[in-house]
């Protein structure tokens, strides 16, 4: 399949997930032209804020092809990913990123996607939602064993 074509799925998924009570995002996960997997918002239909179209994808794509690495694969998305998709999207290691909507076009219809990239470039203290450090000192026990540990799966 072609890139436009590809990217059409992505927007007819988005389209069937607004006709069947999902939010109006879709995404294709693609290798070589393939569809590898494919999926749409579920977060109102599942009671889940974190299955958005390209998480969902994402997994999908990760049980079909067996490993949590998509190297090799391209995603196709109705609309730029949020903060949460697109650090999910680097953390499977797709190739590249396809989008028809922007940022700006989902806060026009009510989506904090534009609000949430603005608040990473805030300082955790200074944030709508406060963060705080607590325990840090025994947290680091994990990452120390972590560092040591001879035979961990990287990723």
């Amino acid at each position: 399949m072609t890139k436009e074509e590809l990217m059409r799925r992505a927007i007819e998924l988005s389209i069937n997930s607004v006709r069947n009570g999902g939010g109006p995002f879709g995404a294709v996960i693609a290798r070589n032209g393939e569809i590898v997997a494919e999926g749409s918002n579920k977060v109102t239909i599942d009671n889940d804020p974190t299955a958005h179209a390209e998480v969902s994808t994402i997994r999908m794509a990760c049980k079909k092809l067996d490993s949590f690495d998509l190297s090799g694969c391209e995603i196709y998305t109705s609309c730029e990913p949020c903060p949460m998709c697109l650090g999910a999207i680097y953390w499977a290691h797709l190739d590249k990123i396809y989008y028809a909507n922007d940022r700006k076009d989902a806060a026009n219809i009510g989506f904090d996607d534009d609000f949430i990239y603005q608040e990473i470039e805030v300082q955790p203290q200074y944030r709508k939602k406060p963060s705080e450090i607590l325990l840090q000192s025994e947290a680091i026990k994990a990452f120390d064993l972590w560092r040591n540990k001879d035979d961990k799966t990287e990723y």
